[in-house]
Order: C-alpha cells, then structure tokens, then sequence
C-alpha cells in the first residue's frame, strides 16, 4: 500500500501537527491550505518537494478541489489516506442573532469542503485500500449552546463518517471519525473570547468552567490528535471502521 496521505487545512495548527507527526513516521505529505502566508513559512521546509508537499486550495470551492484532485492524480496512482481536517469555528450567539451568511459559510466551511475533498479523493483510494480520517468534535456528539452552527456541522460529520464506512468497506477503505474536545491553542482561545464577550463572563472564569467539563480537567493538545490519526491509518486499527473516538479527556458535558 502507499504511504501517500492527503490532509486538508493543514498548513497550521492541529493540521500541521498531524502532517508533521505522519511525516516522521515516513509518509508521504499532500497537503493544502487556504493562508499563503502559512504555506510560504511551510515552503523552507526541509523535506518540501521531497514528501512534503503543499497548495494553496480553497477547501470550500469544489472546482477548485476537482483541480487539485486531477493535478495530485497525474503524480500519484493511489492514496492510502485522506485526513479532512478543514474546519472554523463559526459565529457565537443565539440562533435568533446568526446571519444567514455566518450560517452558511460554517456548514460550506465545516461539511461541504468534507464532501468535495472526499467525492475526488474516493477514486485514488480504491486503487489501493486505505483510511479516511474526518475531523469532527465533541460538540458532534452534545448539543452546543451559542454554537448551533459549529455543532450542526460537526454532527453532520459523523453521519458522513457512519454511511461511508458501509459504502467503502467492499473496497477495503475505512472510515473514522476524531472529536477533540478544546484543544490547547489560539482557536479555543478565541472561541472563550467570544463567549465572554457574549455572556459579559471574565475569560478566566470561563476558560476554568470549559475545564471543569471534562473528567480530567484539562484541555488536550494538539500532538493527541495526531496519535490518534496515526493509530487510525496503522495496521493496528485495520480492522476499526465508522468508528467516532473521542479524544478529549472524557466531556461530561457541553454548555
């Protein structure tokens, strides 16, 4: 089987971290992103135009995937993963207060760039067999007050996750979903902002009460998921698929 792995917004944070982490473990990196400015740090790497290798796509625009698609088969027979890992974290408010267009572009950004990353990547793993990894959250799996749309899209994913596994597995593909809880970082960072500012609470105190949530009273880190994404695409989970695994400290709960 290659050891060619597609990742989707992957030129930073939890993206880069799991390219980073599969490159150490000698695959093959496609990956792309929408911040040039990201991909022009990435583009001194050591190992650019070698194993890494990185584009600037916008995940959200399907013509513009389907070429990224058709380029990366004129130098790749096959793939053995595809990791969606495009993802933002939407507008913060009551449902009654989100715009239409904050609306939409979370469920454009969070699920449709799931669909056309996956549509066009299905042909290359079926030369070979292999993984598909999407990336969903916790709040896919509880209800997310303030963030309908995020959470929306996020529970979208795993009934993406759950059917494509019963329609790959004649092709020896599986399907698997990651759900991070609050991962150490600027993005959590910005989401307590925003629900600080929105429910006039002190960040300090709600960034205690997003903690108090899990059983082990603490954020994860970045590096938790890409061990779970590199256990996912090993031969030790070969036989796991449409499976949802949560990574993030056991979330009792979610308000």
């Amino acid at each position: 089987m290659s050891k060619n792995v597609v990742i989707s917004a992957a030129a930073d944070g939890i993206g880069w971290c799991i390219a980073n982490t599969l490159l150490e473990k000698g695959y093959t990196v496609y990956a792309s992103d929408i911040n040039q400015k990201k991909i022009d740090e990435l583009n001194k790497h050591p190992l650019i135009n070698k194993r890494l290798f990185i584009e600037n796509i916008n995940a959200s625009d399907p013509e513009s995937v389907a070429q990224y698609f058709e380029s990366l088969s004129n130098k790749v027979s096959s793939i053995s993963a595809l990791i969606n890992n495009v993802g933002i974290a939407g507008p913060t408010g009551m449902m009654e207060d989100v715009s239409v267009d904050d609306w939409k572009n979370t469920i454009d950004t969070n699920l449709n760039s799931h669909f056309y990353f996956t549509k066009d990547a299905i042909p290359l793993l079926k030369r070979s067999g292999g993984s598909i990894v999407n990336l969903s959250s916790t709040a896919g799996i509880f209800g997310f007050p303030l963030r309908t749309p995020y959470a929306a899209s996020k529970w979208a994913i795993i009934g993406v996750t759950k059917s494509l596994a019963m329609e790959l597995g004649d092709f020896n593909i599986r399907v698997n979903a990651i759900c991070p809880g609050s991962v150490s970082g600027d993005r959590i960072d910005r989401v307590i902002k925003a629900k600080s500012e929105s429910l006039s609470v002190d960040e300090k105190e709600l960034r205690e009460d997003f903690e108090s949530m899990v059983s082990l009273k603490t954020f994860v880190d970045k590096e938790d998921i890409a061990n779970m994404v590199v256990f996912l695409l090993s031969e030790e989970a070969k036989r796991v698929s449409g499976q949802i695994m949560t990574v993030d400290g056991n979330t009792e709960r979610m308000d």
